[in-house]
């Protein structure tokens, strides 16, 4: 397996590296799209984030359950065990990180038939596919506009219930598949359905830098791991360490940040100033702003969080308007400005 190169050194990409951490800390926000130029570090840091999540508890199953989860979060086996009255046995496992390739069939994805044992030995059992692998961790999806419907379809489905129902050959079966969904890709290659981009917590647009001395130092950062990966990754242990337990402070602070009706309020206001459709685009905004909060170790949403977000959140949630030719990015910093008197 390939050494990821160090979260921490990954450099000039900061909107998309806080939303990564803030999605990690609140899985709810709903994952993070990644648009932008081709060898932004998109790829790279998603990794990275991935190599220093702290580990997480599960169940010895299929489906690395958490074994403080309510009935209706284990799967069948585990939900069993529990109502005998049997203890679920435990132990730390890395988060999942799982890719999901364009070429993937759908079986591939949500689960199909086990042929082998239905072979050789007449049984009818369920191959659990990707979706059931990235449960409780990320599931990737590099050039996410070029995914096939079908698969989008089956994304949308799971995303929305945090289970996974599959029917076919005989088999009738289901699981949990809660997970955080991180797409990136290039939007020049396609657009991407509007359905899909919706169940997006946060979307970030990342920039080749412009200023020399940055692009001098992303050469010689990345030119210094190629030669030499393990002694790179050494040099940024402590940096990432210090990351590490960063997000773990802040999943224990995030129960306790408060959200004042004030600042719920300012949150109305943006969005009902830049006409986003549903309630979705102000949920995102307060979690978001609650998780950026917790990884700045404080314990009330200010509307300084609600700044610092507000573009994530919600540049990819604007209607087009025809008479506006700015940007969506243009159009949220606009908003955020007169709001808050900038």
């Amino acid at each position: 397996m390939p050494i990821p190169f160090p979260f921490s050194a990954v450099v000039a990409q900061e909107e998309m590296k806080r939303s990564l951490l803030i999605a990690a800390i609140d899985p709810s926000i709903g994952g993070v799209l990644v648009f932008g130029d081709r060898g932004t570090g998109k790829s790279t840091a998603i990794r990275g984030l991935a190599a220093l999540l702290p580990k997480m508890r599960a169940v010895d199953c299929t489906y690395q359950c958490d074994p403080e989860a309510s009935d209706d979060a284990l799967c069948e086996d585990c939900r069993a065990k529990r109502a005998a009255g049997r203890t679920l046995k435990s132990r730390q496992v890395p988060v999942p990180v799982v890719d999901l390739p364009l070429g993937a069939t759908e079986d591939r994805v949500i689960g199909a038939l086990d042929l082998e044992r239905a072979l050789t030995k007449g049984e009818k059992a369920f191959e659990p596919g990707l979706l059931a692998r990235a449960h409780r961790g990320f599931l990737y999806i590099d050039e996410v506009n070029l995914l096939e419907d079908h698969l989008v379809d089956s994304l949308l489905d799971v995303a929305a219930s945090g289970q996974n129902l599959v029917e076919r050959e005989g088999l009738s079966v289901r699981h949990p598949a809660r997970f955080v969904l991180v797409g990136s890709g290039n939007p020049e290659e396609g657009e991407l359905r509007p359905q899909l981009q919706d169940r997006f917590g946060l979307s970030v647009e990342v920039k080749t830098p412009q200023d020399l001395p940055t692009r001098m130092k992303v050469v010689r950062l990345r030119d210094a791991f190629e030669r030499d990966p393990n002694a790179f990754v050494e040099k940024w242990k402590r940096q990432d360490g210090k990351v590490r337990r960063q997000i773990q402070k802040a999943r224990e602070l995030l129960p306790n940040v408060e959200v004042p009706d004030a600042t719920l309020e300012r949150a109305g206001e943006l969005c009902m100033k830049l006409g986003t459709d549903g309630l979705r685009g102000e949920l995102t905004l307060i979690r978001a702003a609650r998780g950026l909060a917790a990884l700045q170790g404080d314990t009330e949403v200010l509307d300084s969080h609600l700044k610092e977000v507000a573009t994530s959140a919600l540049r990819h949630r604007l209607r087009r308007d025809p008479l506006d030719e700015s940007g969506s990015t243009s159009r949220v910093e606009r908003a955020v400005a007169e709001l808050f008197g900038e």
